[in-house]
This record gives C-alpha cells, sequence and structure tokens, in this order.
C-alpha cells in the first residue's frame, strides 16, 4: 500500500511539471508555400527563433510559412524573428523590414487567416506572441494563397457561376498549372466588349495582392447590378498567380535570377507565364479593346504609394487623361478603407531612372504597346497594416472592381 500511494505521488508530481507534460514544439515546413530556416527552439521557454526560408537565387528571401506542432492548447508561444543573412553575389542582404510584418499572420486550421497582436522590435529580432487554442498552428508573413488555393478558387467560380469558366493561362516551367478566371455574360460578341486583364503576384512574396484578385473576381461575380453591367459589357480575364512556382516553394520571387516575372515583359520572354499573358493581351490589343491592365502587387514596407505609373511626358492623350480619370475613381473609394491609409493619391513613376529593365515592367510594356486609350496600372496594396487581411485584401478587390465599372460606364459603348 504503501509503495502503491508513493507511485501515485510520483504520478502527481511528473504530470504537474510541465517541463513533463509538454510534448516538445516541432517546426514543419513539407507543404506548399512554405519557407522557414530554424534557428533555435527552446523548449522550456516555449521560443521559436528563425529566419525566412527560400532560395536568394529565386528572389528576396523575405517569405516565411511554417507549422508549430507538438503546442499544448492555450499555452503562449513565442516567435522571435531575425532578418535573412542570405545575398545573392555582390549585394548586402535585404533589409529585415521587408521580413517583419506588424502582425503575424496565423491559423489553426490552414484556412481562416487570423492576426496576432502586434510584433515587438527588440534589436536585430521581431517577437510575435501567439496563445491557439489548439495543439498545432500555421504562422506566416502574411495570408498565405497557394497554387492550392487559386485553383480551388478559380474551380469554385466556375461552377458557382454560369458566367465564370476555370481556365488554364498556361505551365510553368516546372510543369505547374497556372489558374485563370475567365468572366462575361450575355450575347455580345468579344468585339463589343471592353478588354479587362487583372493578374497579380507577379513577385512570389507578396500574397495579399492574391487576396486583392479575389475580392475583385468575387465582386465582379456578384449580384450586384453594377457588377452585372460590367459582365455584359466587357470580357475579365484574372489571374490569381503569376509566379507560380516560386509560391509554391516558398521563395520570394522578386529579383530572382535571370529577373523576375515583372521584369520579363520583352520581346523574348523567359517566364511561360509572362509569354502567355502577353499573348493574350497582344489580342485585346490588336483588336482595339485593351481598355485596362491591372497588376497587383504589395510595396514595400512604409511606402505609401498606392499607383506605380509611366513618366506622363512618355504618354500621349487620351492615355494620360483616361488613366488619371481611373486613378481618381479608383482612389475615392478604396482610400475610404481604413486603416490602409495613409496612403498617397501621387502615382510613383517608374521611368528609367527606377530600374534597369524599366521597360519590361508589365505595366510599361503595355501602355507603350497598347492601345491609345488603355489604362494601365500596377495597384499596391499596403501589407503592413492592421487591416492588412483576407477581409481587407478582399474589399481592396471589391472596391477596386467597382471603380472598373464606374469608369468604363464612362467609356462610349462599344457597338
Amino acid at each position: 500500500m504503501k509503495r502503491y500511494f508513493l507511485f501515485l505521488f510520483f504520478l502527481v508530481v511528473l504530470s504537474s511539471n510541465p517541463l513533463v507534460a509538454q510534448e516538445s514544439i516541432r517546426v514543419v515546413s513539407d507543404f506548399e508555400g512554405a519557407s522557414v530556416r530554424v534557428l533555435e527552439i527552446d523548449q522550456e521557454s516555449r521560443r521559436i527563433s528563425f529566419m525566412p526560408g527560400g532560395d536568394p537565387e529565386r528572389g528576396w528571401p523575405c517569405w516565411w510559412y511554417f507549422r508549430v506542432d507538438g503546442i499544448t492548447p492555450d499555452e503562449n508561444i513565442t516567435l522571435r524573428l531575425h532578418g535573412s543573412l542570405a545575398s545573392v553575389g555582390k549585394q548586402k542582404p535585404l533589409s529585415a523590414s521587408w521580413a517583419m510584418p506588424k502582425y503575424a499572420t496565423y491559423s489553426v486550421d490552414g484556412k481562416t487567416w487570423n492576426h496576432s497582436e502586434a510584433g515587438r522590435r527588440d534589436g536585430e529580432w521581431m517577437i510575435y506572441q501567439i496563445t491557439p487554442e489548439t495543439n498545432s498552428v500555421y504562422v506566416a508573413w502574411g495570408p498565405p494563397f497557394t497554387p492550392k488555393t487559386a485553383a480551388a478558387f478559380v474551380r469554385k467560380m466556375g461552377q458557382r457561376s454560369p458566367y465564370a469558366t476555370a481556365t488554364e493561362l498556361c505551365r510553368s516551367r516546372q510543369d505547374r498549372s497556372v489558374p485563370m478566371l475567365h468572366i462575361k455574360e450575355g450575347d455580345r460578341s468579344n468585339k463589343q466588349r471592353f478588354g479587362v486583364w487583372v493578374q497579380a503576384r507577379q513577385h512570389a512574396w507578396e500574397s495579399g495582392s492574391s487576396w486583392v484578385a479575389q475580392g475583385f473576381a468575387e465582386w465582379v461575380l456578384s449580384d450586384d447590378e453594377q457588377a452585372s453591367w460590367l459582365r455584359k459589357h466587357a470580357e475579365i480575364f484574372i489571374v490569381p498567380i503569376m509566379d507560380i512556382d516560386n509560391t509554391a516553394t516558398g521563395n520570394g520571387g522578386k529579383n530572382s535570377i535571370p529577373h523576375d516575372h515583372n521584369r520579363d515583359w520583352s520581346a523574348t520572354p523567359h517566364w511561360n507565364e509572362v509569354r502567355a499573358a502577353q499573348q493574350n493581351v497582344k489580342g485585346l490589343i490588336n483588336e482595339g479593346r485593351m481598355d485596362v491592365f491591372l497588376d497587383l502587387h504589395n510595396p514595400a514596407p512604409g511606402d505609401p504609394s498606392f499607383f506605380y505609373v509611366l513618366p506622363r511626358e512618355m504618354l500621349k492623350e487620351p492615355m494620360i487623361s483616361l488613366r488619371d480619370r481611373f486613378i481618381e475613381l479608383a482612389y475615392s473609394r478604396i482610400s475610404q478603407i481604413k486603416p490602409l491609409i495613409p496612403m498617397s493619391n501621387k502615382p510613383k513613376v517608374t521611368g528609367a531612372s527606377y530600374h534597369p529593365l524599366w521597360k519590361q515592367i508589365s505595366t510599361n510594356w503595355v501602355s507603350m504597346h497598347g492601345n491609345p486609350h488603355t489604362v494601365s496600372l500596377c495597384l499596391e496594396t499596403i501589407w503592413n497594416s492592421k487591416n492588412s487581411t483576407t477581409s481587407g485584401y478582399k474589399s481592396v478587390g471589391a472596391n477596386l472592381a467597382a471603380a472598373v465599372r464606374e469608369y468604363l460606364a464612362e467609356r462610349p459603348v462599344r457597338p
């Protein structure tokens, strides 16, 4: 009997000792879009120190996304983030600020994404605290939007709406499908329709831009009467992810070797996605109906610029006044979404002083090769704010789509 009570005593002691009872926390990154370099896991303090992962030759190493297993539900986990030390050639490592959003993004099911409390900067580290109610949690730089997410969304829209067709832009260099949504309603011929091209994620780490594209598509396919007008008068193409390979493998994409997708709009594109997009856009140009081209991005951490455009002196009328009108309409709607503000309604120019390959930037290429009435814009959605969430991003997309409708409604209807 004495031994029995002694056994019970030690059992109680062991079960009440958190170092014994708690399972070891583990970092898992063997899934689509994941990226992390683990520096240390301190089991006693339940703290994970890490950097963004990714191959620097395949883009800026600022994206991070992984799962933490072995958590005791409702316990506090500390994430300790350091900027990547990787560099390409003689370039210095990327500034840590690109990898350090004010809020970490987390999910207990990999579907619904939330913000952590604001992170705390401690020297070269950013410290986030999360307290998941489950024994496993996904954490990321921003709300992930993977190739599987894109394929599922495009397929769902195609099944739900008689006006949407789930299709494929092309196969990537690594033979991945690049999902695309094609939208139109009614009996108008294509030549009677405005041409609208929307693409996101030419830089793989900019996950927020894909959610903006989703919000755009959801509004266009909604029951709103204005959305119906747009579907009846336009032919709309939406590509949620352009750099599909780097998005799948968790690489940053921007400034990848030999250059990223948004520096590839030349006479001989390197990337299959750019080549295919160019061919589609050229078709709209040849038919005289490349009306609105939108390339969706996320900017630098503190950049308030909302649109990036060619210098005015490089364009002719009516392109300048039409572009200014579209910016006015879009900004008046989107600037009301707080707290994505402050942002600037003064576009940033992307001419010769911006980048050596400035002529090969998508929106510049479309402006220089498009129709006289073409509006071609790069839209940057702020990622480092409290409202940089899936719902916040989709709200930007919905308002952008409504601005497209409002703008095209002012244009002469095609006979």
